[in-house]
């Protein structure tokens, strides 16, 4: 039998046994484990759905729930809306005064926190917030508002704050880079139509977010879920802390597997995550589906 009159199923072969590898089996194993009392060490003890009931008991856990949602907020609301809010701008205002060059420099700036090491802008961080020898203590002190200063990593009521603020710091780049790149796929007769019947700048940024809006709901599935597997930035910059201010449900998997050796509970953690990432996935894909339908995408 020729191979064309196999279809060509064949070829899906290699990246089905991929995704077997890489993702079924990880989430297979971690599934059992988290059904298990396991310090990491020796023969895991089963226990049933006891790490989940734990969880749902836990007031850390929904702490780190609750912390998550905050970083949402900080990852994917406000730098979602920042960023149409930029890109319109620079691609009305800025390419047609100052130039395609100069908006290109402006953007690049923009986006240079994306491709910074986590690791590196973390620690500049901590730096420009230390209490003792950071720049913005410095500068509140120099301009007579001495008052201001503050811990603002270590005191539980400004640390969530603080690390959203970083946070939206990182992301911004990320919706401008990508709704600027939409903008370009409208056709400009569509704008200069909507300017003659007398649409003022809000009316035709309403028609440009209409037709963009396939990008912002990819933005806001990959910023959700980047949001809801955030870790370095909390490792690096506080550690879950003060207390479990700043802590995420990811950090929280990770003190239990690594520093408390709870595997068991810790891998029950991380597969509540994984079935929320893969829920709002389904979801996403289900609206985009409804507004736009299947295949184009």
């Amino acid at each position: 039998m020729r191979l064309k009159d196999k279809g060509y199923g064949i070829f899906l072969v290699p990246g089905f046994m991929l995704l077997l590898l890489v993702v079924f089996l990880p989430f297979s194993m971690n599934l059992y484990i988290s059904c298990t009392k396991w310090s990491g060490v020796g023969i895991p003890q089963w226990v049933g759905i006891a790490n989940y009931v734990r969880a749902v008991q836990d007031s850390v856990f929904w702490a780190s729930f609750r912390n998550n949602i905050l970083m949402i907020f900080a990852v994917t609301v406000l730098p979602t809306f920042i960023g149409l809010l930029l890109s319109v701008f620079l691609f009305d205002y800025g390419i047609p005064h100052f130039g395609q060059r100069t908006v290109s420099f402006i953007r690049g700036g923009i986006y240079l926190p994306q491709i910074l090491p986590v690791a590196i802008a973390g620690i500049v961080w901590g730096w420009i917030l230390n209490p003792n020898y950071g720049a913005l203590n410095r500068i509140l002190q120099s301009i007579g508002l001495s008052s201001f200063a503050h811990n603002w990593l270590g005191d539980p009521a400004t640390a969530l704050p603080s690390v959203m603020a970083i946070m939206v710091w990182f992301q911004i780049g990320y919706p401008l880079v990508i709704f600027m790149s939409a903008l370009q796929r409208i056709d400009p007769q569509i704008l200069e139509a909507a300017q003659i019947d007398g649409a003022g700048w809000f009316r035709r940024f309403l028609i440009s977010v209409y037709i963009i809006r396939p990008e912002i709901l990819v933005v806001v599935l990959t910023t959700t879920i980047y949001a809801l597997k955030l870790f370095a930035q909390i490792y690096v910059l506080t550690r879950g802390g003060p207390g479990t201010a700043t802590i995420v449900p990811s950090y929280f998997a990770y003190q239990n597997f690594f520093e408390k050796a709870n595997v068991g509970y810790g891998a029950a953690v991380s597969t509540i995550m994984t079935l929320i990432i893969f829920l709002l996935t389904a979801v996403f894909i289900k609206i985009q589906m409804s507004h736009e339908g299947i295949g184009e995408y």
